[in-house]
């Protein structure tokens, strides 16, 4: 009982004591009321941000909402790539030599079976004639040899094996008159196909060349292609026919309709060393030239596409172990699970899971 009374009376005290400080600081706050009219509005402001900061706020206010609707999906495959001519040859000559005329320049036109450039042909026309001399010479010796002959009655073994002989001989000569016309009609530059000269590595006559050097390209016009490389993660959606949309970047506002022309078979590896394959779309009416060699540009492919079905956009599907969305139920976030269709570049289909009119989130607002 004694110890009560002294824990009481202690209490007591505490609260004495703790009475004359209130009213010793509510008598300073009543001497002081600008300093009083602070602390209150510091106390006041304090829990206004506290309270705007730590409430529950409405979901419009942290999230980027939209409505589930209906919207026609696409998908597309773009690849980058470049124009190239689908009829193009490289000339060069199949003999050194000195070049002796080139009759064309970079930028010409040129028919087919037109006459380019072409070799000194003084030693190749010395090289025939002296040819053709051997071949008289051993021809007359093979008609003198069986004038000789057939003078006997009986040939020998003998006599028909130097026949044998001599006739190999002018077959020989024969052969040799061949290959030194065939390499005086090589001496000048013929194109196979009409085109532009894009290329010529030595322009100007009185040089030596090899066989190797003085290379003549010639480009079809009105053949053309544009070349692209196409993801082997997306060549197993693209097939001949299917429509597509060029966009060059010499004609950026422009989009030119084209059909894939041709897939390649056999993969090849890009710069970054990725596997892609080549696909090529045919460029027509090139009357005036308007595309050219080398230019490069965007082609964008419609591979699949479905209309008037339900659609999110990209951002608001979640994809984890089971594809899901957030929508918004009793001004609350919760997660619902969907089942999703033909994913496209903007939207993707959901065709199961979600109903048209619910409003979901697309991405958390960004703090400003």
């Amino acid at each position: 009982m004694l110890k009560f009374l002294k824990k009481l009376n202690t209490n007591l005290n505490l609260f004495k004591a703790l009475g004359k400080k209130t009213i010793a600081f509510t008598s300073f706050l009543k001497q002081r009321k600008l300093l009083t009219f602070f602390i209150i509005l510091v106390i006041g402001l304090g829990s206004f941000f506290a309270y705007r900061k730590f409430a529950p706020q409405p979901p419009e206010k942290i999230y980027e909402l939209t409505t589930v609707s209906k919207q026609d999906v696409s998908k597309q495959v773009t690849a980058s790539g470049i124009i190239i001519s689908e009829t193009q040859v490289d000339l060069k000559f199949q003999t050194a030599g000195q070049l002796a005329w080139v009759g064309v320049k970079k930028g010409d036109y040129v028919n087919q079976w037109q006459a380019l450039a072409s070799l000194d042909q003084r030693e190749l026309k010395k090289n025939l004639q002296n040819e053709l001399r051997d071949y008289s010479k051993e021809r007359n010796d093979f008609e003198e040899d069986i004038r000789e002959t057939y003078k006997d009655t009986v040939l020998t073994d003998t006599f028909k094996r130097i026949l044998q002989k001599n006739q190999w001989d002018l077959e020989k000569t024969v052969l040799d008159v061949e290959i030194d016309d065939i390499a005086l009609k090589f001496a000048t530059l013929i194109t196979p196909i009409a085109g532009i000269v894009t290329h010529i590595d030595v322009p100007i006559a009185g040089i030596n060349i090899t066989a190797a050097k003085a290379v003549f390209t010639i480009a079809d016009p009105d053949n053309l292609i544009f070349q692209a490389q196409i993801d082997e993660a997306d060549i197993g959606f693209l097939s001949a026919s299917q429509s597509a949309q060029l966009i060059l970047d010499a004609y950026p506002d422009e989009s030119i309709p084209l059909t894939i022309n041709r897939i390649d078979f056999n993969s090849t590896a890009d710069s970054s060393g990725s596997t892609v394959y080549l696909v090529e779309f045919k460029l027509k009416n090139n009357s005036s030239q308007k595309f050219r060699l080398g230019m490069n540009g965007e082609v964008i492919i419609n591979v699949a596409e479905k209309k008037d079905v339900l659609a999110i956009p990209y951002q608001s599907l979640i994809e984890n172990d089971q594809d899901k969305v957030q929508i918004v139920q009793d001004k609350q976030v919760v997660d619902q699970p969907v089942t999703v269709g033909l994913i496209g570049e903007d939207f993707i289909e959901i065709t199961s899971g979600l109903t048209s009119g619910q409003t979901i989130v697309v991405s958390k607002k960004s703090k400003k």
